[in-house]
């Protein structure tokens, strides 16, 4: 099974064994990605006493953790106007640290633990292109600007092509706080390291549901007093739990290695991860291996959170993403594409990711990272701890921890408001490349109604 380009370039390895029948543990972690395994390997630090399973369904990293852009940066997902209302300035300060944070604490943990997932801290570059994105992109540096640890540079055009040659790029705005890295690579290294610390990981074993105390799987029962979910897009799977979280279908290519020639061209010397202002938003990296991995939604959503786990990508949108790879690079006109993946993360009603632990009953969660997940995951993990051990930090008085919200809407009405909301979108976006020179009123109602408006 191809599930991306990262997991192809290192091999499948040989699954772990089953859960083998009941088992008592102190800790439950349902899910081996990143935020059930950095989880486990902070546990395991700090209480080598503590027994922890971490129960996977596939093998670790089989979900969005592996099939990610690979971008480490300290984005507070959902944006910080929500917190800063219901928490204070102070609040969105310290969560805004504490993103900086762990972009240094992933690259340095990987460093010590050797992990070598081709981390290069390049910083995050966001480009506009024309008009309506450059105003958008003002906005978004000047408000960014005025909340301390953001760092953000403004780039004018002639600096812009000096990074990367994007074409028809008018600005971009550029922070350091983010690493390219190889998703694969990363999640291998970690559930190996979390294995050899003591932590028992069950691969092939599918966890049906969650209740006080115990998780119910395909293989027997887990007890324990802690039962950590951290399931994100896979989570509608879970009994219960099908309007908890939606999950939300991105797609990517990836080229084969570019010339020299090429890359003259290009530039991105830097290597900064690449993103853009439309409101159906593209992201990017330039690889170790002098690829370019591209992603886009493609099909964002399938009716009743139904999704296809091994992440087939339908041909439409391969020929969508190549047609945004070759706008943004017409000198790859026709380059080779060698592999095209899917995969589903988590979207909360308010687009706001959670970490929490319910004390009464044990049952603790992370996720809801909206494509953020690569360094929030690490956070999570960090915060996971605290609230097990029953510790009071910096970390657990952040303004996500026990954040709750709404359920999403009952089918049909899901899926009409999602595939409407991608639909404005992508006319907002096509409305500005036929030459419109604001921004579609359309986008803007989008934005309110999505919940995502800031």
């Amino acid at each position: 099974m191809n599930l991306s380009h990262w997991w192809r370039s290192v091999g499948a390895a040989a699954p772990r064994a089953p859960l083998p029948g009941d088992l008592e543990v102190d800790v439950c972690i349902v899910g081996g990605g990143l935020t059930g395994l950095w989880t486990a390997y902070y546990l395991r630090e700090a209480a080598p006493d503590l027994r922890v399973a971490v129960v996977e369904e596939h093998h670790a990293g089989f979900g969005a953790s592996g099939r990610n852009g690979g971008w480490l940066t300290n984005e507070i997902t959902g944006g910080v106007e929500q917190y800063r209302r219901t928490h204070g300035d102070a609040a969105v300060e310290a969560f805004q640290a504490a993103m900086n944070d762990t972009v240094r604490t992933v690259v340095e943990t990987a460093a010590a633990e050797g992990i070598d997932a081709d981390i290069h801290l390049g910083g995050e570059l966001t480009v506009a292109r024309g008009t309506p994105q450059l105003h958008r992109l003002h906005d978004l540096h000047r408000s960014m600007s005025s909340r301390p640890g953001t760092d953000v540079e403004w780039l004018d055009a002639e600096a812009t092509r000096a990074r990367v040659g994007v074409q028809g790029a008018s600005g971009a705005i550029w922070h350091p706080h983010c690493a390219r890295l190889h998703p694969a690579k990363l999640v291998r290294g970690l559930a190996e390291v979390v294995a050899a610390r003591g932590a028992e990981v069950y691969e092939q074993t599918r966890v049906l549901e969650i209740r006080p105390g115990r998780a119910h799987t395909d293989h027997g029962v887990v007890s324990a007093r802690h039962v950590l979910r951290a399931t994100e897009g896979f989570t509608p799977r879970l009994r219960g739990l099908r309007r908890t979280w939606l999950p939300l279908n991105s797609s990517m290519i990836v080229t084969v290695p570019l010339p020299a020639s090429a890359w003259e061209e290009i530039g991105w010397a830097g290597r900064e991860t690449l993103g853009d202002g439309a409101h159906a938003y593209m992201y990017a990296q330039r690889t170790a291996d002098d690829r370019i991995a591209l992603g886009g939604r493609g099909v964002p959503y399938r009716y009743a959170s139904r999704f296809d786990a091994a992440g087939r990508t339908p041909d439409r949108t391969v020929a969508q993403l190549r047609r945004i790879l070759e706008t943004f690079f017409p000198v790859l006109t026709g380059v080779g594409i060698e592999h095209s993946w899917s995969g589903v993360l988590g979207v909360p009603r308010d687009w706001h990711a959670t970490v929490g632990l319910d004390e009464r009953t044990g049952l603790g969660w992370a996720g809801g990272y909206v494509g953020t997940g690569v360094t929030a995951t690490n956070l999570a993990g960090r915060t996971l701890r605290d609230l097990v051990l029953g510790r009071r930090t910096e970390l657990t008085a952040l303004p996500w921890v026990n954040h709750r919200v709404r359920r999403w809407e009952p089918e049909p009405l899901r899926y009409l408001g999602v595939m409407g909301l991608y639909r404005a979108y992508s006319y907002a976006d096509r409305a500005e490349q036929a030459g419109r020179t604001t921004t579609s009123p359309v986008a803007r109602i989008a934005d309110v109604v999505s919940g995502r408006g800031h």
